[in-house]
């Protein structure tokens, strides 16, 4: 089929599924109740950060159904259906158990980032209007428990989560689990916006259920073996990594936390088939291939996101590995992939490509401003219209209807173009945002904590290409008057004490003057150029 316009009207040839998060997992232990689910992985050494007396902790599909529901009961002693409830920890299985539970549970659940500092914490709480906060004692040096104190006046009930499934196991008792709508709120995940404040998109059930089911289709996933370092609180993690693996009754393997050598150790120790990553975790699994010799001839394919997958990356991988390295694409408004490439596309559109959109969502590429589909391989704006679509913003009906047009067509703010057959090549952004590693990084939020430095009158921030992260934080400071130059460890510092962080600036730059439009907006795409060129003044 060769396209006219940039126009993909979905295929049918995969089914929208009409199923709940605890519907995926009921379905899975039924077909496979003594398969192996659930797999973690710490660091040799290291203790369990919820205290858990076993190191290596594995639930069979039966297992984790028995203490989702469990877990599904006891929340029901505490919370009525519809009520959210936040979970800020890293990738333990508690959290896991947590997400289905909730979902038994008719419980909506806010993910937040354990990377979150304690304003940031109490803005998704608020916005998402949580009414408790769930979360682990520490985590890589941050008391997470001091924090969660500080926000406890934003919920009503917070628990930490030491020792939970010990407690959910002998605390529950029988109740019968309520009905849940295939189209009813499941998640809230944060994303940010222009505004600078993280935005909450409130996700349906069938649309993270299957959208799961449809990239693990792509990549050719089923009974596999799938260990990912990707964050549970991303839909990377949450939707792709856990639901992914229940659609096709996968066994999924969580590391605490990402570190190379532990990866691809585990990958010997459980044979691992199908490994996830963003582009730089990819990269330094390869170096430290170079240290190290390791077994695996398990992997069969290799996804990527988050980022564009160069080419050279992808020579790398298939040859390191001897896995194919396919890659994703979409975010979290939409449940959140559009497109993807699979493991027997060529070499070409794995690495300048997004790969085709999956099925059942249309995609168009559309003039910013008139919304008029362009022609075929014309830059414009990427749409996608389908089941995974947000149900909106929680509390921002306006930012809703700028995203999410009354037609049901969801504007990305990405730029990209189509070809003819339908393959989707993303080459820029709308919005400012920066991704490093595979994060998105909005600059108008750093420019605010930097602004707040005495020394500080105005500040620009903006993304600078870099081969590692794809991109790195620049800003461009301007002091007030009179003021002294604080040292560059001082502002790192200082942004670190109000943001996560990987929003920290990492190149630094003073300037008396900024250039701006004629509305007075700030050109940072002339920042970005000048930095590559080394036109900008060193801080």
């Amino acid at each position: 089929m060769r396209l006219q316009s940039s126009l993909w009207e979905k295929s049918t040839d995969a089914e929208v599924l009409e199923l709940t998060t605890g519907d995926a997992l009921r379905r899975a232990a039924a077909a496979a109740p003594n398969r192996t689910a659930l797999v973690e992985v710490v660091p040799d050494g290291q203790p369990s950060i919820v205290g858990a007396s076993a190191t290596d902790r594995r639930w069979t599909y039966k297992e984790l159904l028995e203490d989702s529901e469990r877990c599904a009961s006891w929340l029901l002693d505490r919370f009525e259906p519809g009520e959210h409830i936040c979970l800020w920890a890293p990738n333990v299985p508690e959290w896991i158990i947590l997400q289905y539970g909730a979902a038994l549970a008719g419980l909506v659940l806010v993910t937040a980032n354990p990377a979150l500092r304690t304003e940031e914490l109490r803005h998704v709480l608020d916005r998402s209007q949580s009414v408790a906060l769930f979360h682990v004692g520490a985590f890589r040096g941050s008391d997470m428990t001091a924090t969660a104190a500080e926000v406890a006046s934003s919920v009503r009930e917070r628990i930490v989560l030491d020792n939970f499934i010990s407690r959910i196991r002998t605390e529950a008792g029988p109740t019968t689990l309520p009905s849940v709508a295939p189209d009813s709120a499941a998640q809230v995940q944060f994303t940010s916006g222009t505004s600078g404040h993280p935005k909450g998109a409130l996700l349906r059930h069938r649309g993270l259920v299957t959208n799961a089911a449809m990239v693990a289709h792509r990549i050719g996933q089923k009974n596999d073996v799938v260990l990912t370092p990707m964050p549970l609180f991303h839909t990377a993690g949450s939707v792709l990594g856990v639901l992914g693996a229940a659609a096709t009754t996968s066994t999924l393997v969580i590391p605490l936390m990402f570190d190379p050598d532990l990866m691809l150790r585990t990958i010997e120790q459980e044979k691992a088939t199908v490994i996830a990553g963003v582009p730089t975790m990819m990269a330094a699994l390869l170096d430290q291939c170079t240290k190290k010799e390791y077994d695996l001839s398990s992997v069969r394919v290799a996804y990527s996101g988050g980022a564009p997958v160069p080419i050279e990356l992808c020579r790398r991988v298939e040859k390191a590995i001897g896995a194919a390295l396919v890659s994703v694409y979409g975010q979290t408004e939409l449940s959140p992939i559009v497109c993807a490439t699979g493991p027997s596309d060529s070499e070409q559109d794995k690495a300048e490509t997004s790969g085709l959109p999956l099925p059942q969502v249309d995609v168009r590429i559309a003039d910013p401003d008139t919304g008029e589909v362009v022609a075929i391989g014309v830059e414009g704006e990427v749409q996608a219209r389908g089941y995974q679509t947000m149900i909106g913003y929680i509390g921002q009906p306006d930012d809703t209807a700028r995203t999410l047009l009354d037609d049901g067509w969801l504007r990305t703010g990405d730029l990209g173009r189509m070809d003819e057959r339908g393959y989707v090549r993303i080459t820029g952004r709308l919005s400012d945002m920066i991704i490093r590693g595979g994060e998105n990084i909005y600059p108008v939020e750093v420019e605010n904590a930097l602004t707040t430095h005495p020394a500080i009158s105005q500040a620009a921030v903006f993304g600078i290409p870099d081969d590692h992260w794809g991109e790195i934080v620049g800003a461009v400071v301007m002091l007030g008057d009179g003021e002294t130059a604080p040292s560059t460890a001082d502002l790192v510092d200082h942004v670190r004490a109000r943001l996560s962080p990987q929003k920290s600036p990492t190149a630094w730059f003073v300037s008396t003057k900024l250039p701006l439009t004629a509305s007075g907006k700030v050109q940072k795409y002339v920042l970005t150029q000048k930095a590559v060129n080394g036109e900008l003044t060193d801080f």
